[in-house]
């Protein structure tokens, strides 16, 4: 569910668009080249943070003419929302572990090590920079979003199993399983606990069993 691995992995569409446009694939020398500047803009970010982040930097990072970089992605902002959005283009999918407590605590150990890596990390760099630029945390809402929206079958499988009292609002109570991890690991910078992802998730499941995020039934 975090962005480190899909952000650094995938490849895919051309141009960086307006946002609300949809995305468009394409293959050979273009994808390539995004490959590359997707790949330098991570590797800069993580090692300079947002300030060290230019679109000359990108371009001798990734080996290729800064002209190349402005007219495809204009600058800053453009890189960080395309290095997001491409984050988006994988095939990933919440486990099924059979039990509502185990998808959450098994979601939970991906966002754990996604965060507690003890070294620099792209989720949190691309985090960070989301306060800095308005196209950075856009593309940041679009991939929670879908991340969000990917992961509601978690709670769709726990109603149909009995685990749920009915139908739950299943953003709220994913929120509610991986929001304590955010906060340990980033707000307050707390040591890593092996034992967080497990304690939040079983938190979670057990106030969705008392109807916390029950909603109506459609």
């Amino acid at each position: 569910m975090d962005v480190d691995a899909q952000a650094s992995e995938n490849s895919g569409h051309g141009d960086h668009p307006d946002p609300a446009a949809p995305r468009r694939r394409t293959g050979g020398r273009s994808a390539r080249v995004r490959a590359q500047v997707l790949a330098a803009v991570g590797e800069l970010l993580m090692a300079g943070g947002y300030d060290g982040l230019t679109v000359e930097t990108v371009a001798e990072r990734a080996g290729v003419h800064r002209t190349t970089v402005y007219r495809r992605w204009r600058d800053v902002g453009g890189l960080l929302a395309d290095v997001l959005d491409a984050a988006s283009d994988d095939a990933w999918s919440p486990p099924d572990t059979g039990s509502l407590e185990g998808d959450l605590t098994a979601l939970n150990q991906e966002v754990y090590q996604a965060l507690a890596g003890g070294g620099p990390n792209l989720t949190t760099a691309l985090i960070a920079a989301g306060f800095r630029s308005t196209e950075a945390a856009a593309a940041l809402a679009r991939f929670w979003d879908d991340r969000y929206a990917r992961c509601a079958v978690v709670v769709t499988r726990a109603a149909e199993r009995g685990e749920l009292p009915g139908p739950a609002d299943a953003r709220a109570l994913l929120v509610a399983a991986t929001a304590p991890l955010y906060h340990e690991l980033l707000l307050l910078r707390a040591a890593p606990d092996p034992a967080l992802p497990r304690r939040a998730a079983a938190g979670a499941a057990a106030a969705g069993r008392t109807g916390a995020y029950s909603v109506p039934d459609a």
